[in-house]
């Protein structure tokens, strides 16, 4: 075979590997998954790539929708992370399994127990929370500002686009899709614990990481067949 040959698989190769080590960094924060049976009770987590070069991502603002409380909302233990909590009093109280809820989560905040323990460049880290009960439909739209351990922030906070374009710095959204009944209607406190530690062991459905699987394959194959095509050559002289 060939130096050339082997010098193209070998490129297409490391191409292959780029694909999965480095495309979760060229992406904004978003959800995984997108979307969340109406009424129920989910979990879901925002994955954040690290989009800097020299600093790390050291604290994780994210707002939740006012116009859409959520009364119960759990996180997830993050190795080297705390989350703080915050709740707002609601102007009209929501019920939830027959109790009068008057308050909802408004902001949680992820922050790094040191630098060493933050997302540094070109790697990403997910965070998770079960939340319930959802709106029956409709989208829910989590701004989301992204601290940096250089001082630098990002600001994820531009709402969906009325014809369906990205907007420049999007904001996490959590589509809202017709329910299955299979969570939220629980009669009491205990059912309400029940189907949040539940949600909480959802798996992540996000097709990212998917995708990127299967450019890799093609990518490989490629290579391979160049390889096979060089070598049935070679075998002919």
């Amino acid at each position: 075979m060939s130096v050339s040959v082997r010098r193209f698989g070998a490129v297409l190769a490391g191409a292959a590997v780029s694909v999965l080590m480095f495309a979760p960094a060229a992406a904004h924060v978003t959800i995984q998954p997108g979307e969340a049976g109406g009424g129920s009770y989910s979990r879901f987590d925002f994955r954040v790539p690290n989009e800097s070069d020299t600093a790390s991502t050291v604290r994780l603002e994210v707002h939740f929708p006012e116009e859409s409380p959520l009364a119960s909302v759990r996180t997830i233990d993050v190795p080297g992370w705390s989350a703080d909590v915050e709740t707002v009093d609601l102007d009209t109280p929501v019920e939830v399994h027959g109790r009068q809820i008057d308050e909802a989560v408004s902001q949680i905040t992820w922050t790094a127990d040191s630098e060493d323990d933050g997302i540094a460049p070109g790697e990403f880290a997910e965070f998770g929370v079960s939340a319930g009960p959802l709106p029956e439909e409709g989208v829910l739209v989590f701004k989301t500002i992204q601290v940096y351990s250089d001082g630098a922030e990002s600001a994820w906070i531009d709402e969906p686009t009325e014809d369906g374009s990205e907007p420049a710095e999007p904001a996490p959204v959590l589509t809202i899709v017709p329910g299955d009944g299979g969570h939220g209607h629980g009669t009491d406190e205990g059912a309400d614990e029940d189907e949040s530690q539940e949600a909480a062991t959802a798996s992540d459905g996000g097709t990212l990481p998917t995708v990127m699987s299967i450019v890799a394959a093609g990518l490989a194959l490629a290579a391979l067949v160049v390889s096979v095509m060089a070598l049935r050559k070679r075998t002919s002289s």
